[in-house]
């Protein structure tokens, strides 16, 4: 078994439930606020967005919440996951670290959003939605969604943020082939978009602007609701499913991760693969160093202000305290348009208060760098937002090398690029730009922050 490159479970072996860190936290995160009254949020306040179902996992106090039976026959489609030994990018690097990934990009979306975009449609067809709209980056989440939708007959309409969508047409065809609904945000389909673009036509969009559309189209309609692809409780927990496996993966080679690092936009991928380990953690059985990496153009837990924030540019979201660089924030055009948000999940936002995981920034061409190695060694074109992870990993393998130490480093590949080729034509032609978050910009977010809290 030690020798094995590719580390399986059969499906039998796939987790029947997902993991909810809340109860097992030193202390509980705080709670959502209601835009207008600035008190906590309750179940009524969420209900024109999301189904009950959701709702109440989003509050749940219970460990673990079972995955329903039609989930999982859709899981089967892709889950349980592999995970692979990097032999060739440790060999590649001369180090003495083990390096595992686990790999996401098996999904027919080709990334790690469908483990959560099955449920949220399963849980709305359950209760009586026929429409789910959206938002989307680098459009992983918007393809996943019409995904979703497609199996369980509801429509879908995705708003994707301008940049990436003048960026990867064939992402716009890939959610068209699912039978969604595609606009480019801001967009003339709403009130607030034609607003952005009477203003500036040439605005290349942000995920909070994305965000207000998808939301704007949603609220006022009983038979339609809004799904979103990460930041909130309910759908880091849906991606526990990825953790949990890994955890049984590394049981069969006798490995514990001594470092495990994930790429961070909102939050979803990262936690989707740590949360299980970091429960294992709390509970005394392992202690590996858990890391998040995010861009250096986009940086919310290294640069950000903790406080209360809108989700969305247009403020029409529940207020949540996480690390935000400001709801109206519209970051630089970088590559990896899945991490192009002002916020962090406000649970790793808490959980990194806690002093339970680290963080930091990495430029994009060291990510592409790190991309392009992997690719080389072991195959596999990463998505440019988990070459970011990527990147952390290099750098954590290369100073075992130096400190002579044998690691065990594990990291998730949360997608493939292979819509996401322009981007890498930008790296190959010099033409990439690394952006720095200016200091005075985080000055300037306390000044665009709610101010009455």
């Amino acid at each position: 078994m030690a020798d094995l490159t590719k580390i399986l479970l059969d499906e039998s072996e796939m987790p029947t439930s997902w993991y909810n860190i809340v109860p097992d936290l030193p202390s509980p995160p705080p709670p959502a606020l209601h835009p207008g009254t600035r008190e906590p949020a309750g179940p009524d306040d969420f209900a024109p967005l999301f189904p009950m179902a959701l709702i109440m996992q989003e509050v749940s106090q219970d460990s673990y919440i079972e995955i329903p039976e039609e989930v999982q026959e859709v899981y089967k489609l892709w889950r349980p996951s592999p995970l692979f030994r990097a032999r060739r990018l440790e060999k590649a690097l001369d180090t003495p670290a083990r390096i595992y990934y686990k790999y996401e990009g098996v999904s027919p979306a080709g990334s790690h959003k469908p483990n959560t975009s099955v449920p949220q449609a399963y849980y709305n067809k359950m209760e009586g939605v026929s429409k789910l709209t959206t938002e989307t980056g680098a459009g992983q989440w918007g393809t996943a969604l019409a995904f979703a939708c497609a199996l369980f007959d509801m429509e879908c309409e995705v708003w994707q943020v301008r940049a990436s969508y003048d960026a990867k047409p064939y992402r716009k065809a890939m959610i068209e082939t699912f039978g969604a609904t595609i606009h480019p945000s801001p967009s003339e389909v709403t009130e607030y978009g034609r607003k952005l673009l009477a203003d500036d036509p040439n605005n290349p969009g942000s995920l909070g602007i994305a965000i207000s559309e998808a939301v704007e189209m949603a609220a006022p309609h009983p038979e339609i609701r809004y799904a979103l692809g990460s930041v909130l409780n309910h759908v880091l927990m849906h991606q526990t499913i990825i953790g949990e496996e890994a955890l049984k993966q590394l049981a069969k080679v006798d490995d514990t991760p001594d470092v495990i690092i994930g790429c961070t936009g909102g939050g979803s991928n990262f936690a989707g693969l740590t949360f299980p380990f970091l429960r294992e953690k709390m509970a005394g059985k392992m202690n590996p160093t858990i890391r998040a990496v995010e861009p250096a153009a986009c940086p919310s837990l290294t640069k950000g202000v903790y406080a209360y924030d809108f989700g969305d540019t247009a403020g029409m979201t529940p207020l949540m305290k996480m690390h935000t660089l400001g709801h109206d924030f519209i970051p630089d055009e970088i590559h990896a348009g899945g991490l192009r948000y002002h916020g962090m999940s406000p649970l790793i936002s808490h959980i990194y208060e806690l002093g339970l995981i680290e963080a930091e920034s990495i430029h994009q061409t060291e990510c592409f760098d790190a991309g392009v190695q992997f690719a080389r060694n072991e195959g596999i074109v990463p998505a440019p937002e988990p070459t970011h992870a990527l990147a952390g990993t290099v750098r954590e393998a290369l100073a075992a090398k130096e400190a002579g130490e044998e690691r065990v480093i594990l990291t998730a590949l949360c997608g493939h690029g292979h819509l996401d080729m322009a981007a890498y034509d930008r790296y190959f032609s010099g033409d990439m730009i690394d952006y720095d978050y200016p200091e005075e910009k985080v000055r300037d977010a306390l000044t665009r922050l709610p101010q009455d809290l």
